[in-house]
């Protein structure tokens, strides 16, 4: 198979797993979408659902969460990695909200990644996800089975998404992107496929025999 063909072969296998593809952050809107997809940078989406219930009470709203004092967000984080760097970021992101964007989530990608702990993956997932702009963010499982599947080197998280971008139709990106995800979590994990174990990457590469080694991000 040509890269083309894997790729076709990978929408119509992913399509037929994951017919319904929830998003796996807990969040009632675009703010609390913004700051669960914030929190979960070196952490598991359950660690984030297990946190988010009591800040996201204590602070609904940007005006609100910007009234908390930067220790009581991190009391509320605490358990997460990175909580004091992550606590700072959602307060001087909750203000700049309020006074700069009129309390609203901005829907371009350059005013997103303007914002304190926000980079082109995070900004990538609120705008395909709260506002259905296509969108193909890459996290650690999209990179690492992007390569292991041939449809790109892994050179960089931004060349895997551009190559991505490039294989597959844009109306399936945001779809697409949670699909990988939820394969890479369940059946093509770093421990439990090595690019020869899975039944995607068998029926993809079938005369493999050797380990891929990814690149990391």
């Amino acid at each position: 198979m040509n890269k083309g063909e894997r790729a076709r072969v990978i929408l119509d296998r992913l399509n037929e797993h994951y017919p319904e593809t929830p998003i796996p952050l807990d969040h009632s809107d675009a703010f609390t979408l913004l700051i669960a997809v914030l929190l979960s940078a070196q952490c598991t989406d359950k660690k984030v659902n297990e946190v988010t219930p009591a800040l996201f009470s204590a602070g609904p709203t940007p005006a609100a969460m910007a009234a908390l004092e930067e220790t009581e967000i991190h009391r509320h984080i605490r358990q997460l990695g990175l909580a004091k760097t992550k606590a700072r970021n959602v307060h001087k992101l909750a203000h700049i909200l309020v006074n700069v964007h009129n309390g609203v989530v901005p829907q371009s990608f350059e005013e997103l990644e303007a914002l304190p702990g926000v980079g082109h993956k995070t900004a990538s997932v609120v705008m395909a996800q709260a506002f259905g702009v296509p969108a193909f963010p890459v996290d650690t499982h999209i990179h690492r089975l992007a390569q292991r599947w041939g449809l790109s080197k892994g050179d960089s998280v931004v060349k895997t998404e551009a190559d991505l971008k490039a294989l597959f139709p844009k109306e399936q990106w945001n779809r697409l992107h949670l699909q990988i995800i939820f394969y890479g979590r369940e059946h093509c994990s770093a421990r439990g496929c090595d690019g020869t174990v899975c039944k995607l990457c068998r029926e993809l590469y079938p005369k493999r025999r050797k380990p891929v080694i990814w690149r990391k991000p």
